[in-house]
Order: C-alpha cells, then sequence, then structure tokens
C-alpha cells in the first residue's frame, strides 16, 4: 500500500466565511432609517397643512 500526499487545497475564500457569519438580518428599517422617516413624514405633513405665507 503506497501512501499518496494530499495535494494542496486551494484556499478559501474570505468573503464567504464574512456572509455565512453574518446569515440573513431583519427585514425592516434600521433605527436611523426610521427616523429619517418620520422626519421626512413631519415636514411633508407640515408643508401641506400649513403652507408658506406670501
Amino acid at each position: 500500500m503506497t501512501v499518496t500526499p494530499n495535494s494542496p487545497r486551494k484556499p478559501r475564500n474570505p468573503l464567504v466565511a464574512a456572509a455565512r457569519l453574518r446569515q440573513a438580518g431583519l427585514h425592516r428599517r434600521s433605527t436611523g432609517g426610521e427616523r429619517q422617516l418620520a422626519r421626512q413624514a413631519l415636514r411633508h405633513e407640515l408643508r401641506h397643512e400649513h403652507p408658506p405665507s406670501p
């Protein structure tokens, strides 16, 4: 029985390991996105409720 040396393995892709650790996140806005949306809604409401006077 002869022993054959293992062929060198090709290096792993470092991006795949990071992606697997990350997995899937929440399917909703981040807190910063929620704040931005609230600010935009407030600005929109104020602009339409009280138009600027001439």
